[in-house]
Order: structure tokens, then C-alpha cells, then sequence
């Protein structure tokens, strides 16, 4: 008989579904007897076959697949549907599609999290040395910035006739202390060595050195110039002054940083401070310091928020003894952070530490005082460390499990104690992720098994046999539409071209065009005016415009273009949500793309203008890697319902 021309849906993606129509069959004929299951295979010839590979396939005659050229299996007619969220699949198919499973699971799990920052001199370890008597500069041994110095070297020759003045005292004093008599009164005597020991005391108080006042009595004779020597160690950072200048009391002259140990400023973005915990360990790199890693700790989070930035800065002592970190060095930093349930971030290794609370970097293991300011110390635990038996243990699944499509979370469910494996499609409710890990809030209990390997051949199999795609189920959200919201659907249309043109820019592997491209979407965002939106639809767009803005500040400071994928990943989730809430104003569709590859097989979706697939996780590694899964159709301003 001559087969007739081949009729299927085409997808671009693999499903392995249909296989189990085979099992099911062979499997009942095993029960029968030789002569029945004769009469009955004669009786019961398939009227349809597929392929194990491409189950769309449907032919009347059994000849090789036309996709992939392998043998059809006959469909089951009589096959039982296992319910509209679930698909049956046969062990062979499972095999096939080499579908894993793994249990959801409570434990600790740990997540880098990767900021950027400056070196800058630790406030602690800066001093200022001023004048402490009027005068006149002589000399500036030190005549530049940038020099070391050590404690005791010579900085300054400063003339001044109270200082004349003041050796002269010293002197007389010393004189009449030195030839008081043995047998005066006690109360002369006391006068005379409290004379020396005043004027003695406030030269001393002027800046000399005791070596400096006891070479003036044992000369005995006064200078009109006095040498300033440094009081401490470190690098001139700083020097106002000249030669031949007039200083008063209390005159800057230098200022001097100890550079042994120096703080390493972090910006951290407001969604990333659950992150963020006193007493951290942070990995520091620097250009400057190629090669090498530095380690540090955090030892203060700033309590405000810049509101321009919408940053937090957050301080990490780092031990600098080999000064290979200079101040005003650029770094990358990578915090380790462990999350318990609540977001609580736990560090082992402060437990039981006593701690100073105006100088936290001042660690012990008992109680006592501060070295710094004598404040007596604190538990570890009043400054928000938690021990790790203190905290429950959150729920998590290998984030391999969960398809990512917008802003919904999607994961695939083995169905304990059916005949053939079954898979029931779970929206989730997802909390941060943690490497390779994502923390599950909702949607699942502990020790259900989800499919960690093969969740998207699952999905596209239930597409096929015509089941509701949890990729593509709609979720239940609110949208804005009406007259009254067309002048702020207008002003979005700039910032959805911005974000069009990033897009079009990582599909092309065009580094410096999507710098650009997400600067603009930036200050697009900026401009958009909503302050006359209804409260519900201002909060809308706050959400996803505050998104918007930490991303694209992010973005345009890094320095490859995985760096720039990586911070585009959040955008589309954000301009998809806000297309899905208020449409878009110009005369031309736009869709919604699925990538089931991107991000180590998690998949993201994006938005585009086009129908064909430009892919800007991959580029040209992957052009036309995803498929369109939604259509957005111009929403008409005069109507009501923006349809």
C-alpha cells in the first residue's frame, strides 16, 4: 500500500512520551495464549505508528521515521490517561530520555556571591600631624606624598618664639629645682620641682620628645627651632603645606596611614543583603595583584541604604602586611554565605565569640573589654550570627529541576506507586538561589522526588500529546488595562526599544553594543513618569522597575560579555512581567521565547521582537536554540479590556 504524506506538528525539541504505547501493548499480549495472541495480533493491527524519538509522528504504515530514520512503534489505542498535569511514561522511554530523579531535601546550602568594590585606607590607622605650637615651617623633611615613614623619624623643623620661649622657662626651672637647699622649707621645695615639672611637661605637650627635653636641661641653652618627629608608622597620604609657611595651633601639617592592614568597600545590591552577615569570609582579586587571592572578613554593614545606587556598603578588613593592596585599587570580591530557612545566614566560625560592638573587628574568645575603646564585649549572636543548631535547615532541590519561565518556577514530580513511572507538573514557589541549588518557600514536601535530568523532554512530551505545558500555563496575575493607562503604556515603549535593542546586541555577540544597549534601558527606566498610576499598578511597576535599575547599574561596569549575560538574565523576567501587566503600545506583535539549554540546562526566557529565535544567552555558539511559546498583540488604548 502506498503510504500516504507524513502529518505532524513540528517542535524544536526532543520527546520521548509516546514510547510507552509499545510497552503497554506487548505487555498485554504476554498474558494471552500462543494461539489467541496469533489471532488477536491479526485481529488488532496498529492503525497508526510513531517514532520512540519524535512521538508527532503519526503514520499509517510502518516505515522509518522521517526525522531521525529509526523503526516506528505501534500506537496504543486503549492507553489510560494518567490526568491532565501527569504523563505516563514506560521504562524504556524513561531510559531513553535518561530521566533522573532526586529527592527535595533539607540541609544548609551555601552560595557565592559576587560584588565588586575599592580599597581604601583603614580609618582606624590614619593620623593627622598638626602643629601643636604657632610658628613657621623651616623645613619639611617629608616633601612629598607617598613616603614611608616609621615611628620616631624626623618630619618637621618648625621655628617659634614660643618655643623660645618655653626652653628658656625649662631651663630657669631646672636651674632653681637644682639649687634648692637641703634644709629649705618643704613647701618651697615642692614649689620648685612642680615649676620643672610644668615646664617640662608642656614641652612635652607640644610635640617634643623626652630625648628632645632632656638634651634642652642638659645643654642649657634654648633653640629657636624644634624637630617634629613622626609618632607613628605608615605612608604620607597627604601634606597641605610648604616650606617658609606660617602655621597656628592645631595646623594639619601631614597626614600619615598605616597601610598593614586596610578596608576593602563593597557595594551590595539591596535583593542581595539576605546574603550579607557580620563576620563572613570574602575572597578578594585584583588586577593589580594578579594570580594571587586575598582573604578578608566582614566587619561592618553600613544600616543605610544609598538611595541613588541602591547599594549597601558593606566593610572587609583585609591584612595588608605585604601592601600589595594599594588604596583606590578597583576588586572583585566573591562572599561566601550560607542560608538556613528565613533567609538567616549562618558563619561557623564565630560561634561562641565575644565581639566589640564599636570596633567589630576585635574578636576573643572569652568576655572582656575592647583594646580599642575599653567597651565591654558582646555574644557574637546579639549582632545577627545565628548557630547553625539554632537554625532550621531550609527546603531545597538541585536547581537542574527547576524550569525557569519568567517569573514562575516549574518542576516535574515522580507519582509514587503507579505501574509505569509517572510525572505530575508542580508550579513552585521559589527562594534564592544558592549555586547549584535553589531554596524551595512552597509547592513541595520533603523526600518528593523531582526529575533533575530530563524535566524539559517531560514537558515537551506532554505538549505533545496535547496536555496543558506547565511552561506555558498562565499564571494567575492581575493586568492594568483601560484608557487610563495608555499615556503610561506610551512611556514604557522607549524602555521596551532599549530593551530590544540589549537583546538584539547578545544575540549578535556584540559586547560593545549591549554596554550601550543597557545603559539606555537604564535611563529609560529613569524617565518613565507613573506617579498617576492606581496603588496596585504603582506597585506593580515599582517592583519590576527597581529590578530593572539594579541590573543595568550592574551591568554597565562589567568587562566580558558572560559577565553582561549573566546580569541580562533578570531583565527579560522584568519586561516580560510588565508586557504580561500593561502590554505595549506599538502596532507590532512581540513574543515570548523559551531557551531550555541556557544557564547549564535551567532554562530562561526572554522577549523579542521578532518571530525567529535570536538567542542572547548563546549567541552565535546557539542562535536558534528556543522556541516561541507566547505572542504579545498591540493593546489598543481606547478600549477597555485591551484587546
Amino acid at each position: 500500500m502506498k503510504a500516504r504524506t507524513p502529518i505532524y506538528v513540528v517542535i524544536t525539541v526532543l520527546a520521548v512520551g509516546v514510547a510507552f504505547w509499545l510497552g503497554r501493548a506487548s505487555g498485554s499480549h504476554r498474558h494471552a495464549t500462543p494461539a489467541a495472541d496469533t489471532a488477536e495480533s491479526e485481529a488488532a493491527t496498529p492503525t497508526l505508528w510513531t517514532c520512540p524519538m519524535h512521538p508527532e509522528v503519526r503514520l499509517p504504515d510502518k516505515v522509518p521515521c522521517p526525522k531521525c530514520g529509526m523503526e516506528l512503534v505501534p500506537v496504543d489505542p486503549n492507553a489510560k490517561d494518567p490526568g491532565p498535569r501527569r504523563i505516563a511514561l514506560s521504562p524504556s522511554a524513561v531510559a531513553l530520555a535518561r530521566i533522573e530523579t532526586a529527592p527535595a531535601e533539607r540541609r544548609f546550602v551555601s552560595m557565592p556571591l559576587r560584588v565588586v568594590g575599592k580599597v581604601a585606607f583603614d580609618e582606624t590607622r590614619v593620623r593627622t600631624i598638626a602643629s601643636r605650637v604657632a610658628g613657621r615651617l623651616e623645613r619639611l623633611f617629608v616633601d612629598y606624598t607617598g613616603i614611608s615613614v616609621k615611628e620616631g623619624d624626623h618630619l618637621v623643623s618648625l621655628y617659634s618664639a614660643d618655643l623660645l620661649t618655653a626652653q628658656q622657662e625649662l631651663i630657669e626651672a631646672k636651674k632653681r629645682f637644682d639649687r634648692t637647699p637641703d634644709d629649705v622649707s618643704e613647701f618651697i621645695a615642692d614649689s620648685n620641682r612642680r615649676g620643672y615639672e610644668s615646664a617640662r611637661e608642656k614641652l612635652l605637650l607640644w610635640g617634643l620628645a623626652e630625648d628632645q627635653v632632656d638634651a634642652i636641661t642638659q645643654r642649657g641653652t634654648a633653640e629657636d627651632r624644634m624637630l617634629i618627629r613622626s609618632p607613628t608608622e605608615g605612608v604620607v597620604i597627604d601634606k597641605p603645606l610648604h616650606e617658609g609657611d606660617y602655621v597656628a595651633e592645631g595646623t594639619p601639617i601631614y597626614r600619615i596611614a598605616d597601610l598593614d592592614r586596610v578596608w576593602v568597600l563593597l557595594d551590595v545590591y539591596e535583593q542581595d543583603l539576605p546574603w550579607i552577615r557580620y563576620g563572613q569570609s570574602v575572597a578578594i582579586t585584583a588586577e593589580g595583584v594578579p594570580g594571587r587571592v586575598l582573604e578578608g572578613w566582614v566587619s561592618f554593614v553600613s544600616p543605610v541604604l544609598d538611595e541613588k545606587t541602591r547599594t549597601v556598603r558593606v566593610r572587609v578588613n583585609v591584612d595588608n602586611r605585604a601592601r600589595q593592596l594599594k588604596p583606590g585599587m578597583f576588586v572583585r570580591a566573591v562572599v561566601s554565605a550560607r542560608l538556613g530557612i528565613g533567609g538567616a545566614v549562618l558563619e561557623p566560625r564565630l560561634a561562641g565569640k565575644w565581639i566589640s560592638p564599636m570596633h567589630p573587628e576585635i574578636v576573643k574568645d572569652e568576655p572582656g573589654t575592647c583594646d580599642v575603646c575599653g567597651m565591654d564585649l558582646v555574644p557574637a549572636e546579639s549582632l545577627g550570627y545565628l548557630a547553625e543548631g539554632s537554625a532550621e535547615k531550609p527546603l531545597v532541590v538541585p536547581a537542574s529541576a527547576v524550569l525557569v519561565t519568567g517569573t514562575r518556577g516549574v518542576v516535574y514530580v515522580e507519582v509514587p506507586y503507579e505501574a509505569e513511572p509517572t510525572y505530575e507538573g508542580r508550579e513552585v514557589v521559589l527562594g534564592p538561589r544558592a549555586g547549584d541549588w535553589y531554596v524551595i518557600r512552597d509547592g513541595l514536601e520533603e523526600n518528593e522526588r523531582v526529575v533533575v535530568n530530563g524535566a524539559f523532554r517531560v514537558d515537551s512530551s506532554m505538549q505533545i500529546l496535547a496536555k496543558p505545558s506547565m511552561m506555558s500555563v498562565r499564571p494567575e496575575r492581575e493586568t492594568f488595562h483601560g484608557p487610563e493607562f495608555a499615556a503610561f503604556r506610551n512611556a514604557l515603549e522607549p524602555l521596551y526599544v532599549a530593551y530590544l535593542e540589549l537583546q538584539v546586541a547578545l544575540g549578535e555577540d556584540d559586547f560593545e553594543r549591549g554596554l550601550t544597549s543597557i545603559a539606555e534601558l537604564g535611563a529609560r527606566v529613569e524617565e518613565v513618569e507613573a506617579d498617576t498610576l492606581p496603588r496596585r499598578a504603582l506597585e506593580r511597576w515599582s517592583e519590576e522597575s527597581q529590578i530593572l535599575r539594579t541590573e543595568t547599574e550592574a551591568g554597565v561596569r562589567v568587562a566580558t560579555i558572560a559577565e553582561l549575560r549573566e546580569r541580562f538574565h533578570p531583565i527579560p523576567r522584568s519586561v516580560l512581567a510588565l508586557e504580561r501587566i500593561f502590554g505595549h503600545a506599538a502596532d507590532t506583535k512581540r513574543y515570548e521565547a523559551f531557551c531550555p539549554m541556557a544557564f547549564d540546562d535551567r532554562g530562561a526566557s526572554w522577549m523579542q521582537g521578532d518571530a525567529r529565535i535570536l538567542n542572547p544567552y548563546f549567541g552565535a555558539e546557539m542562535l536558534r536554540c528556543g522556541e516561541v511559546q507566547r505572542e504579545f498583540e498591540p493593546v489598543d488604548g481606547t478600549s477597555e479590556d485591551g484587546k
